[in-house]
Parts: structure tokens; sequence; C-alpha cells
């Protein structure tokens, strides 16, 4: 009985240790993590948000500052260098310093040059040739404007006339001013404007087309000028007509430039209400008073016995006989002149008829 109950209680001591042994065991092994498939894994990662970006260090943050401020002192420095070339030297002039440029650009190469003076030399002429292809650049750009401006500014040909025929190398040409010298135009209210003949105008053209070559050279438009003189030379004594594309565009006004007219200057004469101030050549003008619609008006008629002494006796040049009526009245003074001429002739027959007898 008692050997019975001993061995019971073995049995139970040892069934207890083995249920401790295996405890330990499944305790001292380390727990499985569930596996995760990728497609779930790739879902977690898409719908994470986006880090946002670092913020901009201050040495970045100062080196475009400094970049902006270098291109921008770049940039007015080639405004300011092309304004001062523009100003102070001519088109021709800023040529000549470019062929410099492009010599230096295309320096010899002697043969007994070393290897590292070759080297400086080509890597100095790529260097040059920005600068000189920016300065094509300009000079094409500026060749362009000045040539656009010129269009506005100079006459609309270096010819502004034909070639005079060669039966008439002796004739004189008179250049006339429209507004105020031949005709006067006038605007009222009531009845807009109207264009005046001055007096005298008709018999001046018609009897000094004789002896001249007549040319109107007016600072107006060519729609004025040409229905103007339509009604005015129904007899054609004006051969030709000139008109503000012809003139030449000078601080804000327009000059008649005879030079431009194909003649010799020694045979122009201008006359025009305001000449010396509308002409680029004075010592050709004949000045005359402006007509502003004076009934007793008797210029262009008055000036016809000097006009008419000039074609017949043809000076070999007009303009230091106009430089001697300087500062007078040139219609009048040449009738004093006749007068005092027909006096000495006069004085000169009486005495010698005197010693004759």
């Amino acid at each position: 009985m008692s050997s019975r109950l001993v061995r019971s209680r073995l049995v139970r001591l040892l069934a207890k240790q083995r249920s401790e042994r295996r405890a330990l065991s499944v305790s001292a092994a380390p727990p499985k993590e569930p596996i995760v498939s990728s497609d779930a894994l790739l879902n977690d990662e898409s719908s994470s948000p986006p880090s946002p970006p670092p913020p901009p260090s201050s040495t970045a943050r100062r080196s475009w500052s400094l970049l902006k401020l270098g291109s921008l002192a770049a940039v007015t420095a080639a405004v300011g260098t092309t304004a001062y070339a523009t100003y102070a030297y001519t088109v021709d002039e800023v040529e000549e310093k470019a062929k410099v440029l492009r010599e230096m650009t295309k320096g010899p190469v002697r043969d007994d040059t070393s290897s590292f003076q070759k080297y400086n030399n080509l890597v100095y002429s790529t260097v040059m040739k920005v600068p000189v292809k920016a300065l094509e650049l300009y000079l094409d750009l500026r060749r362009a404007i000045e040539d656009h401006v010129r269009g506005f500014t100079e006459p609309s040909s270096e010819k502004l006339l034909p070639d005079l025929h060669p039966q008439e190398q002796h004739v004189f040409t008179l250049v006339l001013d429209l507004n105020e010298t031949l005709v006067y135009s006038d605007w009222k209210r009531d009845r807009g404007w109207r264009t005046f003949k001055r007096p005298g105008v008709d018999a001046f053209l018609e009897h000094l087309a004789k002896f001249y070559e007549i040319v109107v050279y007016s600072d107006q438009l060519s729609m004025y000028v040409d229905p103007v003189l339509e009604r005015l030379d129904q007899k054609g004594c004006i051969r030709y007509r000139l008109s503000r594309a012809a003139t030449k565009y000078v601080n804000g006004k327009h000059y008649r430039d005879l030079s431009k007219l194909n003649r010799d200057p020694s045979r122009i004469l201008y006359i025009s209400g305001h000449a010396l101030e509308s002409s680029l050549q004075p010592e050709n003008c004949v000045p005359i008073k402006p007509w502003t619609l004076e009934n007793d008006d008797t210029a262009l008629l008055d000036l016809i016995p000097f006009l008419e002494y000039v074609a017949v006796h043809r000076p070999a040049d007009i303009r230091p006989v106009l430089a001697s009526y300087h500062g007078h009245d040139i219609a009048s003074e040449f009738i004093e002149r006749s007068k005092e001429h027909q006096r000495r002739m006069q004085d000169q027959k009486q005495h010698g008829r005197f010693w004759r007898r």
C-alpha cells in the first residue's frame, strides 16, 4: 500500500517537471511576425504624405541675390556703353574700332610659337569672338535704325530734280516757296479753308518762265501742294513741284536743302517770305515780304526787273551778287542802283561830248 502511494507521487512529480520544461521551451522561442503582401506595402507607401522640401539655406539666398545684382550691373553697363557709343561715335568710327577687334581675333601664329602660347592665343581669340559678334549686331541694328530715321529727316533723294538738258546749262533755276509767297491759306468758321492768290502771281510766273527753270519747293504735304498748283499754274509755267518729302527735317522744322536739287549752286535763287529761316543755303536766298492778304501788295512784280536782269546778264556766280544786297530790299535797292548806273552813264556821255568839242 505504501509502495503504491510512493509510485503515484513519483509519477506526478515527473509529469509536473515535463510540463514546466515545455512551458520554458515555448516562451523562449521568438514570436513570429505576420506576413504582409507586397500590394499592401505599396499601398501604404503611396498613401503616406510627401515630405516638405527643406528650406533654402542663407548661402543659397545670398548667391541668388549676387547673381541678380551681377546681371543687372552687366545689363546696365551694356546699355550705358551702347548709349555712349551712339552719342559719341558715328557708324564709320565704330566700324573702324570693330575692324581692330576683328584683327585681334585673327592673330597670326608663327611656327616657332610654343604650344602653351598657341593655346593662349586660341583661348583669347575664342573669348574675343563674343564681343565682336555683339558689336557687329549693334552695327547692323544701328544702321537699320539710322536708315529708317533718315527716311523721315533727309530729302527723299540725293537728286531731287532730273539732269538739266545740255542746251539749258546756262539757265538759272528759280526756286519759289508756296505759302505766304505765292498764295495764302486762310480758315474761317463759316467757310472753312480757302486759298488766295497773291496779287501779280500770274504775270510773275508767266513772264519769268521765259528766262528761268521755275521750281516750287514747299514744306507742305504733296496732298496740299498738288491741288493748289493745279489751280494756280494753268499755263504750265512751273516745271517741277517739291513738297515735304524733299525737305530736310532738323530740330522739329523742315528746311529746303538746295544742295539736293541737282543744279549748279551758283545758278540757284530761292524766293520766299521766310527765305533765311527755311533754307539751309542762305547765300542763295532772295527774301521777300510775306503776304497775308494785303490787297495793295506788289512785291512779286517789283522783283521782276532784278530777276530779268540776272537772267539776261548771267553772272558767273549769283551768290556774291545776292550778298551785296544783304540788309536791303533787293527790289528797291536794284532800282536805286539802276538809276545810279544810268546817271553815271549819262555823266560819261556828257564828259565825252565836252572833250570832243
